[in-house]
């Protein structure tokens, strides 16, 4: 696979879970960290995702924000 996006993170997927039209993929990237992933029900079937797979989160965003309490 070749894509322009920098920031791939690799690990596996610990949990999918099926919504009415949406899914929330759980992958777990090390030390702890864990990238969900809402896609829809038709990416994950035809990408043949389930428990165990090793995957790679692309994570495209416009915008960083951070918080502090």
């Amino acid at each position: 696979m070749r894509i322009s996006a920098r920031n791939q993170i690799k690990g596996k997927v610990v949990e999918v879970t099926k919504g009415a039209t949406t899914s929330h993929v759980r992958v777990d990237v090390g030390g702890g960290q864990i990238v969900t992933s809402s896609i829809t029900n038709e990416a994950v079937d035809e990408l043949g995702i389930k428990k165990g797979d090793s995957v790679i989160a692309v994570i495209k965003a416009s915008d960083v924000m951070i918080a502090v309490n």
